[in-house]
């Protein structure tokens, strides 16, 4: 149960890292040589050190607020590995390019390989899954 709860924490702590723009918090959340794949949803893939500065990035430059809700948590405990899938759901806030602004919402599946690491649990891989998109 503990671990399960770790978990539920590390997904909680990417989404609040991302709403919040504290990129440094996601130091928290991947192990260094984490692989992230944001293509689904228009976004690039690769490691950690490369997505990060990307993120910090791009989001604020196209969005003005985000705010995740995560629910439906599945962990796969495998030892010191788990498959991790949690459905989100993502409105954010962005220029209407009439001097306005707009929602757009995207919802779908997060699913992170995590690891036991010393520090606690962290995401070896994230692969977001987009299943639909309003606004867009």
């Amino acid at each position: 149960m503990t671990d399960r709860l770790e978990i539920a924490d590390v997904l909680t702590r990417y989404t609040r890292a991302i709403d919040s723009h504290e990129w440094d918090r996601l130091e928290t959340v991947f192990t260094p040589d984490a692989q992230i794949d944001y293509t689904e949803s228009g976004g690039i893939a690769g490691a950690y050190p490369e997505i990060k500065p990307w993120l910090a990035e791009v989001l604020p430059a196209f969005f003005r607020t985000m705010m995740h809700t995560l629910g439906q948590v599945e962990v796969a405990l495998r030892g010191d590995e788990a498959d991790v899938t949690a459905y989100f759901h993502n409105p954010m806030t962005m220029d209407d390019g009439a001097g306005g602004e707009k929602v757009v919402e995207i919802g779908g599946l997060y699913r992170h390989t995590m690891v036991r690491t010393p520090d606690g649990w962290r995401s070896r891989k994230l692969h977001e899954q987009v299943v639909w998109k309003r606004g867009l």
